[in-house]
């Protein structure tokens, strides 16, 4: 890594279990905080919302749903979703995910339903 570029190969970087599934994330520190990507393997996803972060998925592999406020969108390779802070949401199904986050994931950002 230097000054001006950073690079990772997302599918080797450690899973870390998150409310979609397993993400492996990258460039949270090298940004300062102002953004990240992340390889989402989708399991077992729990509604959630932030109210900070916009998130951009692109599913990459698989078939399932993106559930935005409650309704269900068809997800498939190449669908791609925009998912503002205030909007709850959750991925359905067998989808691996490259998904940013503008300003970077930050677990704080993240509310449940009670």
């Amino acid at each position: 890594m230097s000054d001006r570029h950073a690079v990772v190969q997302l599918d080797e970087l450690p899973p870390k279990r998150c409310s979609c599934g397993t993400t492996r994330r990258a460039f949270v520190t090298e940004s300062g905080g102002q953004a990240s990507i992340h390889l989402l393997q989708v399991g077992d996803a729990v509604t959630h919302h932030h109210k900070v972060a916009t998130e951009y998925y692109v599913v990459l592999e698989g078939e399932g749903e993106i559930e935005l406020d409650g309704v269900r969108h068809p997800a498939r390779p190449m669908s791609a979703f925009l998912i503002r802070p205030g909007c709850r949401h959750r991925a359905i199904g067998d989808l691996k995910v490259l998904l940013v986050s503008l300003p970077a994931a930050d677990d704080t950002d993240e509310y449940f339903d009670a």
